[in-house]
Parts: structure tokens; sequence; C-alpha cells
């Protein structure tokens, strides 16, 4: 009667089958099934699956995972207890959906591990404290706000303002490394999906990435399980022994395909429209992030979050920064006045960023934040008066060097070493000097595997200063500094 093998095969084996009784788009209820568990798979006669979300007695309310077209009176059986994806390493290089099924036209995914998709984060006693830094190969972002391998941060910005662009300079710059990266897209559209693809590809990123998709004309139910089937497809490589990065780009994307569902189903709307549970439904996914005790690897997670007017205040963004440990905020007014990356220092922070940096990093976070406030200060202070002091100069010229270094456009990524002896080669000059900072940035490339002890980075950052530095831009004014002749004359 059927022509789905499959679905025979699980009804000869006696599993648990219904009837579709109703349909509303991506909600179907199910008359039968009596038993059945929260989660369970389902499969039903036409090859579509679905997933139990509410179970009455003899009335079952589901997730149709493919699309809104189901036939009323069709047949459906469990197909299993919990709804699973194909998992392992042969993923990586791939692009597939949600359900594991390949998209990027190279042929069936050749792994016979399976996962479930809502696994339990680890408790506390299963995870060690975090203390390995995660090189972004981004300067405005590792020498201020630094990620640390295993943690959860938070990337907040308008659209267009650059998340990512960084996204995909964190993921090229894990090359030669042997950490992999899991790339959730959640309801982009396909101009943005081709050109994170296409990036992924030119930087050689893909070789080391993991891209579940889930696009706008997919269903909502795939939108709502893509990050957990992200999350379990790179679980599956951490309890392995790899350290993995997974990115979820984005969750307002995700919480907006959740928020349609959860009203499809009549759930009564909280703050803004959104489930009372929106804050449990990102936090448990959250929770899955950290470094295991068992093996010493790392789980880092970034969850993307749409702030639209630069408005970091709303449910969904201060629901996420709650949850993470700190924020790395892209502000779209930055980036239309020219800085790229258009990072917000006063709003970004990273809370556990200090546990992974030496002395010597500390140090020079700290003079680089007081640098930047007091430039601020002094171009404030400069616009009311045209005599400035000494110190006010050195600052307006040290904060103009260090907003060059930090411009940096998406194809150059310079590692950690060369981020120190950049900027502090810019924080040693004793006054207001010109640096060609340009120079000084290509300079830093062949000069950083050199530098190996604070006497070494002290050495090779004199060097760069009085090779790249200029002769004092403002001449003094007779005023501020009189000369020997003028002394004699008074005398």
């Amino acid at each position: 009667m059927f022509d789905n093998q499959a679905f025979q095969k699980l009804v000869e084996a006696g599993n648990l089958t219904g009837e579709v009784v109703a349909v509303n788009r991506f909600l179907v209820e199910v008359k039968g099934l009596e038993g059945v568990r929260i989660g369970a798979q389902i499969l039903f006669d036409d090859g579509q699956r679905g997933m139990v979300r509410e179970a009455y007695g003899d009335k079952v309310i589901l997730y149709n995972i493919d699309s809104e077209n189901l036939a009323l009176g069709a047949l459906a059986v469990v197909e299993g207890d919990i709804l699973t994806i194909p998992v392992g390493k042969e993923l990586i290089g791939r692009v597939i959906s949600p359900t594991g099924q390949p998209l990027d036209g190279k042929g069936a995914i050749r792994t016979s591990q399976m996962s479930g998709i809502f696994n339990a984060a680890p408790g506390i006693m299963d995870r060690k404290v975090l203390d390995t830094q995660l090189a972004s190969g981004v300067t405005a972002v590792d020498s201020f706000f630094p990620i640390v391998l295993g943690q959860r941060i938070a990337i907040l910005g308008d659209s267009k303002s650059g998340k990512s662009t960084f996204l995909s300079q964190l993921s090229a710059n894990q090359q030669g490394t042997d950490r992999i990266v899991v790339f959730v897209l959640i309801g982009k559209r396909k101009v943005d999906i081709e050109r994170l693809l296409a990036n992924l590809r030119e930087s050689g990123a893909m070789e080391h990435t993991i891209v579940v998709l889930a696009n706008i004309f997919d269903s909502l139910t795939q939108s709502y399980l893509a990050p957990y089937a992200g999350a379990a497809m790179a679980e599956h490589l951490w309890y392995g022994g790899q350290d993995v990065i997974i990115v979820y780009d984005d969750l307002s994307s995700h919480a907006e395909s959740y928020r349609q569902l959860s009203l499809l189903q009549e759930v009564d709307p909280g703050r803004d429209s959104y489930p009372g549970d929106i804050f449990y439904t990102h936090s448990s996914l959250l929770e899955r992030a950290g470094k295991l005790l068992s093996n010493s690897k790392t789980l880092t997670s970034l969850p993307v979050v749409l702030t639209p007017n630069d408005d970091i205040t709303a449910y969904l963004s201060t629901n996420i920064m709650s949850i993470t440990d700190g924020q790395i905020v892209f502000d779209l007014g930055y980036f239309r006045r020219g800085i790229r990356p258009a990072v917000n220092a006063g709003l970004s922070v990273s809370r556990v960023g200090g546990q992974a940096q030496t002395n010597r990093q500390k140090r020079l976070s700290t003079n680089l934040f007081k640098s930047l406030a007091n430039y601020h200060q002094a171009e404030e202070f400069s616009h009311f008066s045209s005599q400035l002091s000494k110190e006010t100069r050195l600052d307006l010229a040290r904060g103009k060097h260090l907003y060059a270094a930090l411009q940096q456009p998406p194809e150059a990524l310079y590692s950690l070493p060369e981020q120190q002896l950049m900027l502090e080669t810019i924080m040693i000059s004793p006054d207001d000097r010109a640096i060609d900072v340009a120079q000084l940035k290509t300079a830093v490339k062949d000069l950083a595997a050199q530098a190996k002890a604070d006497e070494d980075y002290d050495r090779l950052e004199a060097d760069l200063l009085k090779k790249f530095g200029a002769e004092v831009l403002t001449e003094k004014k007779p005023a501020e500094a009189p000369t020997q002749e003028t002394n004699n004359a008074k005398s």
C-alpha cells in the first residue's frame, strides 16, 4: 500500500502508529500514538518527519520538520524515542541541513554515528577552569576583549555592522590548529549564505568547518532545531577529543521561529510576544559549552544577536547577555564612520578574558584602555584651544596611532605576538612623534617569531620604534619652552 519501505518496516516491527487528524501549517495533530515520549521522532507515510511536542492521552501534537504540506489522514509511526541526527568527522567540510541532509552537492554523508539533539550540558563536576585564549586574529578583539576557549560570548550588533565578517576572520584564523568550527546559519537570505560560504572557501576555512544551514525558505521547525543540531554535532567532536567553536548566526532568527511556532500552538505570549520559556530555550543551549575535565578539550559558543538601531537593551539581547560570559558589541555608527572592525569598546566586555592573559598582556590591555580614554578627552579639549600641552599632544598622537593600528581589513589577520609588538611599540613612544603604522604592521609579521620572552619583546619594540618613528609632529611653542637665548636676554 505504501511506497515508503522504511515506514513499512517500522509498522511491521510493531511501533506505535497514528493518523493525522488536523494540520495547522507546521503543527500536526495525530490521533493514536498513546504512550509516545515527548521529543520522539515520527515518520509519516509520505517520508516526511515530525517531532512530538505535546501529548494528551490519545491526541499528540507534532512539529512537522520538513514542510507545511501534509495531507489529512496521513499515517504516522514512531521512528525513535528521541530526534536523532548524523554526527562524526565525516561532516567536516560539508554544508548540511539540521536533519543531516547534504546541501552542497557533494553526495551522501557517509557516517553511521547518530546523536540526539537535545543533550544535557555537562555538570559542574565535569568541567575545568578556562585558561587558554582563543585568538581571533582581530586586534581590536584579542587585545581588549580576549575570548577564552570554552567561553560563551555574545556577538551583538545591527544588520551590516561587521558581525559576520568578524566571525569569518575568527574561523579563518583557526587554520594550523586542530580546532573545528561549526557555523549554524538560521533564517538567512540566500545572498548572505553565498557570501559567507564564499569567504570560508576563499580563506581555506571550509576545510575545518561544518555549516548547518536552515535558510529563510525552510520550515520554521528546521530553524528552531538548527542550533540544537549544530550543538549535537559539535559535542560529538568535543567529547571525542577536539576543541570546537560553534557559531549561532543568529539567535534572533531562532527566537523568531520559536515565537511563531508557539503562537501557532496557542501558547500564551509573554514579553514582546515571546513564549515564557524563551530564556530556558537559549540558556539550555548555551550551557552546553565549556571545558571538560576528562580530556581538557573545549566547546566555545558564540551566539549572534541582532540589535536594531544599536539598542542592546531589548528583551532578547539582555537575555543572551545574562546567560553568556561577556559580549562584543558592533556599532553601526562606528561602521558608517569607517571604523573597521566597528567594536564598541564602551559596551563590550569579556568577563573571563583575563584568566587566559599573561601579566604583560594584562598590563597592555589596561594601558590601552587608559590611552584611548585620554585620547578622547584630549580630542574634546583640542576643540577649544590651539596651544596644547606636551601631555595632551602625546595623548592625541598616541590615540591616532592606536586607532590606525586597530583598523583592519577582513583579509588581514594578526597573531597574538604580532598584535602585542605592534601596540606596545606605539605605547612606548616617549613623545608625539609620527609612527608609520602601515610599515609597522608589515614589519611585525617578520619579527613576531623572535618574540619568546619579555626581553625579546623589549628589544624588538625598541628597534621598531627607532626604525618607524619620525620627527616630532608639532614643534614646541616659544611660550611653552623658552630657548637659552631668550633666558640670557632676560637676565
